[in-house]
């Protein structure tokens, strides 16, 4: 492929890369990441919206892997060099064609300008030669008046006897003087057009001297014009070959990204399941007591969870959008800010499940508290750095575990779950 064929296949390529930015920048308005143009009112309602698009932003990435988000970042980062590269070369491209065609220009004019002096050259000789001719033949003719005396042709005509032979030779004096005159001035003629030649020879030499100039000037412009864009088109490739290579990172990682999630999915589903036959079991057990007349007490609803620690909620439950993968998945919990080592307590009393690896939940508690308000209802503590307990009865406010960043995490903080009946739901319509 020619140059010009590789050039055209670069632009391409940075069309679509331009593109794919574009739709990463789209993907990241969904989010809310993109700021506020500049010129918005500075109002604390703008400073309100742009901590939650920060805050979305932040969550939307969280439970993303960080080989991935890196490896999406990376990729963006260079193919929003693209354009400017692309534009950089176009102009370096053009500067260079109008270097070289400046070039060629005087380079044409030097070459016309020498022609015309070769020209010049040859007709000043021409009209030296000429010119030495009639200054020799008047020499001549003036060195014969001279040297002759009275047996010159003006004595001879001016000593003849008769009329007739004093007409004739009157006439021959004419034509002499004639002669001489013809002579003279055609001296004069071939000394000015001498003049004249020797006046335009050197002017074409000036001419000369300053295209040669221009000329230097021009091919220097020109190989620097040439150089420039010779480094713009390597910088572009270079660009490009790293593109193209964090692209195909970028789409292992994706690929990667998509096992895990659907890792997490079976890890959830088995958690589910394990909920929903715990579920069973407490419904059958309430049932067999209520047909034998016993008590079944009835536990509260709303507010009956205690929070499972002291820190702020980061990230609410609900559904995300996958910046990377475009796909909406649910959160299936609430996000508390703790650092890594914080005390977790059980929300309530109930029994403990399992305690061990949740996958992607790194180490993950289950604790499972019994029928309340019709559902069996059960927490999940994830993102655990280590365990204080791991099977049992537990009690409200019983320190179980530290916090950690465990598992599919990208920083220290709480992941807490409620499920009823083995379905997710808003921790926050439990806790108090």
């Amino acid at each position: 492929m020619g140059r010009a064929g590789r050039t055209a296949s670069v632009r391409s390529t940075v069309r679509r890369r331009t593109a794919a930015v574009a739709a990463a920048v789209l993907g990241a308005a969904v989010l809310g990441v993109v700021a506020p143009q500049a010129g918005s009112a500075d109002t604390g309602d703008d400073k309100k919206a742009a901590d939650q698009r920060a805050a979305a932003a932040a969550n939307a990435l969280e439970d993303i892997s960080g080989q991935l988000v890196g490896a999406w970042k990376a990729y963006n980062a260079t193919a929003a060099q693209l354009p400017a590269a692309q534009k950089k070369l176009d102009t370096a491209s053009a500067l260079e064609r109008a270097a070289q065609q400046r070039n060629d220009a005087v380079a044409a004019q030097l070459s016309v300008a020498q022609a015309n002096e070769a020209r010049a050259v040859e007709q000043q000789q021409q009209n030296a030669a000429q010119l030495q001719q009639t200054q020799d033949a008047l020499d001549g003719f003036a060195a014969d008046v001279f040297q002759g005396g009275g047996d010159s042709q003006l004595a001879v005509a001016l000593g003849t006897q008769s009329a007739g032979d004093f007409a004739d030779r009157l006439v021959m004096a004419d034509t002499v003087t004639s002669l001489t005159n013809s002579a003279i001035t055609d001296l004069q003629n071939a000394r000015a057009e001498d003049a004249a030649q020797k006046a335009y020879l050197t002017s074409v030499r000036a001419q000369i001297a300053a295209l040669k100039v221009q000329a230097q000037q021009a091919l220097a412009a020109a190989t620097t014009a040439r150089e420039d864009a010779a480094s713009a088109k390597a910088s572009l490739d270079r660009l490009v070959a790293t593109e193209r290579s964090q692209l195909a990172a970028l789409n292992a990682q994706k690929a990667a990204e998509q096992g895990r999630l659907a890792a997490a999915q079976a890890d959830q589903a088995r958690l589910q399941a394990m909920l929903v036959e715990q579920a069973r079991r407490a419904a059958a057990a309430a049932a067999a007591a209520r047909a034998k007349g016993a008590y079944v007490a009835v536990q509260g609803g709303t507010g009956f969870l205690s929070r499972p620690g002291s820190a702020p909620i980061t990230s609410p439950f609900g559904l995300r959008f996958h910046p990377i993968l475009h796909v909406w998945k649910l959160h299936t919990g609430t996000d508390f800010g703790m650092a890594c080592g914080t005390p977790v307590y059980a929300a309530a009393d109930g029994t403990v499940l399992s305690a061990g690896w949740g996958g992607g939940d790194g180490n993950r508690i289950v604790i499972d508290h019994g029928i309340v308000s019709g559902v069996d209802l059960a927490s999940t503590y994830n993102h655990l750095s280590r365990f204080v307990v791991t099977g049992g009865h537990v009690s409200r406010g019983q320190l179980i575990a530290y916090s950690g960043t465990t598992g599919y995490s990208t920083g220290c903080h709480l992941h807490f779950e409620t499920l009823e009946n083995g379905s997710f739901v808003n921790p926050m319509t439990w806790l108090s």
